[in-house]
């Protein structure tokens, strides 16, 4: 069954479509567009997508939503933006799946890939989610008109970095359940302090299904904050964590040779003891939260203990991988280059502190952190010297900071870039090392794991 027909399509932007054609995937970026996708034609401010319609029919399109004219097959609208949101919500009305909703400042991503491995264990082909981190204004409406008509359960990432921004996309969502990941400093340039930014967070509960559920962390200094903003919209609330009080909650845990934990969790009155592959406190936390969903939503525990055991890293959040070094031997590398944040910087060197070998911390500057930046960086020193870093890459002028509170007490090299970082690895690492690399991801630390991988 194709995604979309042209007459779905123009009836549900109200556009005018040139003839029939039929498409099995959606796209707004035309390097992204292959066989039988349709291709959105957005204009922004910078660039036009029109422009792209040969490209993209190059590469496969089977069709086009344009405001443009153009002699490719198409659906013509008066906004093409607009048209994307309205196909969006087209596919959010004509399903019966149980839609999740995640955000958090820390944590979404990869609690959005765990939950959709968890669902998809006993709902093989039928879940629905966001690709890559597509959770912002263009990214979310495109997640949700790629999403199929006999999908059963969604799950759908949202993020923000202003006042507002959560409201609408969760309207635009309408998740059954919406679940709050953790808040901690992240994009602190666009709010007053970390209480704003978990009421931008909370907005995600407003656009809650009657009756739906909000999942809250137990843990967070803001839970009652997070609670408050929920009560309006929400049918019931479910805390998670892995304190006494929370409903769903990590009752023991044991670390595992293999850098992985063992977890008893208790959910409401039952109990599910699994192995978590994932190394670290902070993701015993995410898996509370993700059974939380699991429940909410009626599916199978037991499998999601399952897909929790046999899920792997992500790339840039945790993906792990020896690297051949030019003088021979190999290097442990945890690829966690996607983002970083105060918090997730913490996190990560914990998890570097339990694994063996010689420490090394290749950590670039966190970006979006306002006035209080220079503070935010230096305070990162007792973590890395918690994690017993013996030699450390800093990359980009934010980290100056910590560079000078960790001067005299390791191997330090400060360097401008990403390529710069690369050079110093390599001069750097030895055979038997663990190396961290974790930064913003305008920092471009993918390059240097790629780097580090070969590629």
């Amino acid at each position: 069954m194709a995604l979309w027909t042209a007459s779905e399509i123009a009836a549900a932007t109200d556009g005018t479509s040139s003839g029939d054609f039929a498409v099995d995937g959606v796209a707004f970026d035309s390097r992204e567009v292959g066989p039988g996708d349709l291709f959105i034609a957005l204009t922004g401010e910078t660039t036009d997508g029109h422009r792209f319609l040969d490209q993209a029919f190059e590469q496969g399109a089977a069709g086009a939503i344009v405001s443009a004219g153009t002699p490719h097959p198409h659906v013509r609208v008066a906004d093409s933006f607009a048209a994307l949101e309205d196909l969006a919500r087209a596919a959010r009305a004509r399903t019966d799946a149980k839609v999740i909703g995640v955000t958090g400042s820390v944590g979404k991503t990869s609690a959005k890939e765990a939950l959709f491995a968890c669902l998809d264990r006993g709902m093989r082909g039928r879940v629905h989610r966001s690709v890559k981190s597509y959770n912002n204004h263009t990214g979310v409406p495109l997640s949700l008109s790629r999403m199929p008509v006999a999908t059963k359960a969604a799950v759908l990432e949202m993020g923000m970095n202003h006042a507002g921004e959560l409201a609408a996309l969760t309207r635009l969502v309408r998740p059954h359940v919406a679940i709050v990941t953790t808040i901690a400093p992240a994009h602190t340039e666009f709010f007053r302090d970390e209480s704003a930014i978990a009421d931008a967070k909370g907005e995600i509960f407003q656009g809650l299904e009657p009756g739906g559920i909000a999942i809250v962390p137990f843990d967070s200094p803001h839970r009652d904050r997070l609670i408050a903003a929920a009560q309006p919209h929400a049918g019931r609330i479910v805390s998670f964590g892995l304190g006494d009080g929370a409903d769903v909650r990590a009752t023991e845990t044991m670390r595992l040779s293999h850098g992985g934990t063992f977890v008893t969790a208790r959910i409401g009155e039952r109990e599910l003891s699994f192995t978590l592959s994932q190394p670290g406190a902070h993701w015993v936390s995410n898996a509370m939260a993700v059974l939380a969903a699991v429940d909410a939503v009626g599916a199978d525990l037991a499998l999601a203990g399952l897909a929790l055991a046999e899920q792997g890293g992500l790339p840039g959040r945790g993906a792990r991988f020896q690297a051949a070094l030019p003088a021979g031997g190999e290097a442990l590398v945890i690829d966690e280059s996607y983002n970083a944040n105060p918090a997730s910087m913490r996190a990560t060197l914990a998890v570097l502190s339990d694994t063996p070998g010689r420490h090394v911390a290749i950590l670039g500057e966190m970006r979006e952190l306002g006035e209080a930046s220079g503070d935010y960086h230096a305070g990162l020193a007792p973590a890395v010297e918690a994690a017993r870093v013996e030699a450390a890459v800093l990359v980009g002028e934010a980290m100056a900071p910590l560079a000078a509170a960790l001067a005299g007490r390791m191997d330090i090299v400060h360097v401008a870039d990403a390529p710069a970082a690369l050079a110093a690895a390599r001069e750097m690492l030895a055979p038997g090392d663990a190396v961290l690399v974790k930064g913003s991801n305008g920092v471009g630390l993918a390059r240097v794991v790629a780097g580090l991988r070969g590629a």
